[in-house]
């Protein structure tokens, strides 16, 4: 009886969402009725269907996030990886809340202009779906031949693919893209976490790169100082000092990730929410007990204290939530090293 007592939060949170995992890849049909029920629940959601419904999904989750983190920072100081001068104080530059209303502006304004102007193509979703939510005309793209039967789409129509935008049909009486069309099924389980771990794969992959290139090369240097330009102390509140053009660079990436294999819009919404906690907790500042690196297998999550060492030093730690990729990058320095 004293077992659950003796681990730590880390290995109790292994312990729960460990065989939720392997089940889940194992007997997907454990898990269907579940996923179908709550797939038909959200498509019934008119909240669910408007364009902006990731943008202000991703907004809200991290404010939430964000919040909580902030308030577990300034409760748990010896949690803290700089120790504060008194328990009670707080990092230079942290704001309130009130004070960061023009900060969320700047954020929310670039992605809601691409939500509303271009339509939302996603997987399992019928090509004339995707088109009527855009506001075109579907009998104008088809080409008659013999028989209505036999119709086929015409050059016209915009392409299918997720990789290429297509801009939504304005007219007077639809001037915005608003809706968004969704599959009609439910993902498996399988599906969605091996979605899901395919796309933090792919990401952390694209956003080392480009992470690198911000660093290394000069003319994208400057975009970045913005992170950079905090105390030695990193706070949940960093997250978001990003200039504009990371802000987007982030949000493309991770889009592209979800895209180029697919993803059921589920998966989507599931990565938002892990996608946003992973953010905002490797800029904690904190060595939390139940961090995300600690419930991994040992080495292969970087974690808040990784990310701490590249903020104060930057010569280390320029994949955002793993290892691997850092790995290689080291070896290959350390190799042009002895070459010299």
């Amino acid at each position: 009886m004293a077992l659950p007592n003796a681990l730590s939060a880390a290995q109790r949170i292994r312990l729960i969402f460990g065989p939720i995992l392997l089940s889940s890849l194992l007997w997907p049909s454990f898990y269907q009725s579940f996923l179908d029920t709550l797939w038909n629940s959200l498509c019934y959601t008119s909240f669910y269907k408007w364009s902006t419904f990731e943008t202000l999904w991703t907004v809200f989750l991290y404010a939430a996030i964000e919040g909580s983190l902030t308030i577990v920072f300034m409760n748990h100081p010896e949690w803290r990886f700089t120790q504060p001068r008194t328990p009670t104080s707080k990092p230079r530059g942290m704001r309130r809340p009130s004070r960061r209303i023009g900060e969320g502006l700047v954020y929310i304004a670039p992605l809601l202009a691409m939500d509303l102007t271009m339509i939302k193509k996603f997987a399992d979703v019928e090509l004339s779906q995707m088109l009527v939510s855009g506001n075109y005309d579907i009998s104008s793209l088809y080409l008659n031949t013999t028989s209505s039967s036999n119709a086929t789409l015409s050059f016209q129509a915009p392409p299918k693919t997720y990789l290429i935008p297509t801009l939504h049909n304005f007219t007077l009486t639809s001037p915005l893209q608003t809706t968004r069309a969704l599959p009609l099924y439910a993902p498996s389980s399988r599906r969605l976490v091996t979605e899901l771990i395919l796309s933090f794969f792919i990401y952390d992959t694209l956003f080392f790169a480009f992470h690198l290139s911000l660093h290394y090369l000069p003319l994208l240097r400057s975009f970045h100082l913005t992170h950079h330009s905090h105390p030695s102390q990193i706070h949940p509140q960093i997250t978001n000092q990003l200039s504009l053009f990371e802000r987007l660079g982030l949000v493309m990436l991770a889009n592209f990730s979800l895209n180029v294999i697919g993803a059921h819009v589920l998966t989507r919404t599931v990565f938002v929410v892990l996608f946003v906690w992973l953010l905002v907790e490797i800029h904690c500042g904190m060595s939390l007990p139940w961090g995300y690196e600690k419930v991994m297998p040992r080495g292969w999550g970087g974690g808040a204290g990784k990310h701490m060492r590249h903020h104060v030093g930057g010569g280390e730690g320029y994949e955002p939530f793993f290892c691997w990729w850092d790995g290689v990058w080291e070896r290959v320095v350390r190799g042009m090293g002895e070459v010299k």
